[in-house]
């Protein structure tokens, strides 16, 4: 016949499991829940995932790296690191850095002016077209016209 301290430790045993099972549990979420360190994650990667500072677990890559959130086009920026596009580029006009686009051969597209900004040469303009469009010595930015897309005077 089973004894009472047999049972006694069996029960011990039983609720040491669960007990330790239970904060295994706790101490590993899943991908999307909120968490303060690598540790509390089943994926080990606690990291930012959008404009809001919250860490979220977050998946990890094939190589093993946890991927924090990079801003796209259009947000404001520091440096470059911060850019989904790794370029961060001076806007004149606010004095203020955004992340940008690149090019086809992979290089950062500088911001231009849009149109109808003051300019001293075409190469402050998105259109590439800075022209004077009247008596002041004043110019502009304006889109290119005609057929073969001109700089031309409207």
């Amino acid at each position: 016949m089973v004894s009472t301290w047999s049972l006694l430790l069996l029960l011990w045993v039983l609720l040491e499991a669960m007990a330790s099972r239970n904060n295994m549990l706790l101490s590993h979420k899943v991908i999307g829940e909120p968490c303060h360190s690598h540790e509390e994650c089943q994926s080990n990667c606690c990291t930012t995932n959008s404009l809001n500072p919250q860490k979220f677990c977050t998946a990890q890559t094939i190589f093993l790296q946890c991927l924090s959130w990079l801003k796209p086009n259009g947000h404001l920026c520091l440096k470059s690191a911060e850019c989904h596009s790794n370029c961060c580029t001076i806007n004149h006009i606010k004095e203020s850095s955004f992340c940008t686009t690149r090019n086809l051969f992979l290089q950062c597209v500088p911001w231009r002016k849009p149109h109808g900004s003051r300019c001293k040469g075409h190469e402050e303009c998105q259109s590439r077209c800075c022209l004077n469009l009247g008596d002041t010595q004043r110019t502009w930015c304006v889109p290119r016209t005609g057929v073969l897309a001109l700089c031309l005077p409207l």
